[in-house]
């Protein structure tokens, strides 16, 4: 593949101060984070904008954004998947939404070493990847949620199961260090990769023409190496715009901020620097005057839609700054090599 990679770096720089005041500003006094001014809360996107702010030295406001989410746990291990104003309007119980919470302690450890903090967040991350383990098939995919009953939704989704997977070995990682044994973790965390890697048959939920399930297998890690090269070359020119950014959908001329970040850490945890730096600089300056970034544009006509301003976009442009820049500790959160050399140091 060959492409006309150059990009102006002065474009493609990014404010921290202002992106951490933005998402500071949404967070309400409990340390919940919504999507944005009055909306609603999600327990993944709230961790996304929790490691925006680690990013950005707020470390008093993260630790309280996963207060917040240990005291909002549900018995079970997982939370509901969506809150607005303190009433719950999605009651649905989402596996990958009960352990991203693992990403999310393990990134800020990485940046501030603070070994009391994992103490602190063990029991909800340990709650939070069991509920979702207990939901895995005999082949190692994960089922997709339960209702408010009790009642399995037996889809499994790629992209869930991805982040899921990425979940998995951060709370391995985290266990590591906090001294506790796991083995039916990493059975499972095994057999879920390779059920990413080589079945895809197993995830009956289709969602192709979304970029999601493009980029995360290789995001996560669990598609690595010359495979992992091989996919993004794929389907390349199905899913990125020159000079807009990564469509959501392949169908639709919609580019958004976070895909486009997304795929961006995919592509620097794979060493393919140059084009995650092109695909940075196409969207760097697609923010409002505050600094914050809009959700998605249309092409060629360039219609901002939806206006929203949402902090987890915001933690997304960050992780993928500092993925480039190596503003923190844990700019490598994503990056096969780091989890390599952990792997291999064992």
């Amino acid at each position: 593949m060959e492409l006309n990679i150059s990009f102006n770096e002065e474009k493609a720089r990014v404010s921290i101060e202002e992106l951490g005041a933005f998402i500071a500003s949404l967070q309400k006094e409990n340390g919940e984070i919504p999507w944005s001014t009055g909306g609603k809360t999600d327990p993944w996107d709230h961790i996304e904008s929790a490691m925006g702010l680690s990013i950005c030295g707020c470390y008093d406001r993260a630790v309280l954004a996963y207060k917040w989410l240990r005291d909002t746990q549900l018995a079970d291990g997982s939370w509901w998947s969506a809150i607005q104003n303190g009433n719950v309007i999605d009651s649905t119980k989402d596996t990958n939404l009960s352990t991203y919470v693992a990403v999310g302690v393990f990134h800020h450890y990485l940046i501030t070493r603070d070994r009391d903090f994992l103490e602190y967040m063990w029991p909800t991350v340990s709650r939070g990847i069991q509920y979702a383990l207990d939901l895995q098939a005999p082949e190692g995919e994960i089922f997709w949620a339960r209702n408010k009953d009790g009642v399995i939704d037996k889809m499994a989704l790629l992209t869930g199961n991805s982040s899921i997977y990425m979940s998995i070995k951060c709370a391995l990682a985290i266990a590591d260090i906090v001294g506790k044994e796991c083995p039916q973790w990493r059975k499972a965390y095994k057999l879920l990769g390779l059920a990413i890697k080589n079945k895809p048959n197993l995830f009956n939920m289709i969602k192709s023409r979304f970029s999601m399930d493009w980029y995360y297998p290789v995001l996560c890690g669990a598609v690595s190496g010359g495979d992992a090269k091989k996919r993004i070359d794929r389907l390349w020119e199905k899913f990125v715009v020159p000079e807009w950014g990564v469509r959501c959908v392949s169908d639709r001329p919609w580019v958004t901020m976070a895909e486009s970040s997304e795929l961006v850490l995919a592509l620097a945890a794979i060493g393919d620097i140059p084009r995650a730096k092109l695909i940075f600089s196409w969207i760097a300056d697609k923010r409002y005057e505050d600094g914050s970034f809009w959700m998605g544009v249309t092409f060629p006509d360039s219609v901002i839609w939806p206006e929203e301003k949402t902090g987890w976009t915001a933690a997304a442009v960050l992780l993928a700054w500092d993925a480039l820049n190596e503003i923190t500790p844990a700019a490598r959160l994503f990056n096969h090599e780091f989890w390599a050399k952990k792997k291999n140091s064992k």
